[in-house]
């Protein structure tokens, strides 16, 4: 299980900081995004041994990190633009699949960036 923090209203320019907690270890962890009619598409993953993998869009501006505990994923978003809005899923996979499941997916958090 995936439970999100984070998200909401800011202007462009500003920071946000979403954070993904999950309830084991997962072998890597990272954030997606679908804003409306797009596709769902990568914006960063950390693996568990601190492995970084960024979206050419964001790379830049964004920066992911896992926890001491190494259960949460924490996604720090400044200069943040219009163009970031959208609904932000958090990922994880597990070192094994768990009840059949290679994947898990967060509800998803609404980042929206205007003035």
């Amino acid at each position: 299980q995936l439970v999100e923090s984070g998200g909401g209203l800011v202007q462009p320019g500003a920071s946000l900081r979403l954070s993904c907690e999950a309830s084991e270890i997962l072998l890597d962890m990272g954030w997606y995004r679908q804003a409306p009619g797009r596709q769902r598409e990568l914006v960063a993953t950390v693996t568990v041994g601190g492995t970084t993998n960024y979206a050419d869009s964001i790379k830049a501006r964004f920066t992911i990190s896992r926890s001491t505990a190494k259960t949460s994923a924490i996604l720090q978003m400044r200069s943040l633009k219009p163009e970031d809005t959208a609904v932000y899923y958090c990922y994880g996979r597990p070192y094994v699949p768990v009840g059949g499941q290679s994947e898990f997916w967060g509800q998803g958090t609404q980042v929206t960036v205007s003035s």
